[in-house]
């Protein structure tokens, strides 16, 4: 598929206590639990496709390969402005990108981007992403 620019998406998220490290900043993995928190809510609030109804269809993204840069501590309290979105996609699967603001600081926390492969899931094998798909998300 040719190249195209695609919708960029905010979701804002609060640092809870349980996502505090020993050295008391947000724990590397939890950047991509807010990466996927955030993907989540925006599949259905902007694509218009809950995650569940995505499901019920008998597909599902997996992720293959993450890139996060670290730029920034995240510390208790702070609120992070995730902003994704489909940086490419095409048969093989689509590339997220995305980037964490600190609210309080005005300052990139981190970026990076996913690759995610469709797989379906009741064979639980990756799977051709579909035109109609392809489509949907590209707004």
């Amino acid at each position: 598929m040719e190249k195209n620019e695609y919708s960029i998406f905010e979701t804002e998220l609060k640092v809870r206590p349980d996502d505090i490290d020993m050295f008391q900043h947000v724990h590397n993995s939890k950047y991509f639990d807010y990466v996927l928190s955030a993907r989540y809510d925006q599949m259905e609030e902007f694509y218009n496709m809950s995650m569940e109804s995505f499901l019920e269809s008998g597909y599902g993204w997996v992720v293959r390969t993450a890139h996060v840069d670290f730029k920034r501590p995240l510390i208790l309290g702070d609120v992070i402005l995730i902003r994704t979105g489909i940086l490419t996609i095409n048969e093989k699967g689509c590339r997220v990108q995305f980037e964490m603001e600190n609210k309080r600081t005005k300052k990139i926390a981190s970026d990076g981007w996913f690759d995610y492969v469709m797989i379906d899931t009741k064979t639980g094998k990756g799977c051709k992403v579909n035109d109609e798909m392809i489509k949907a998300y590209s707004i």
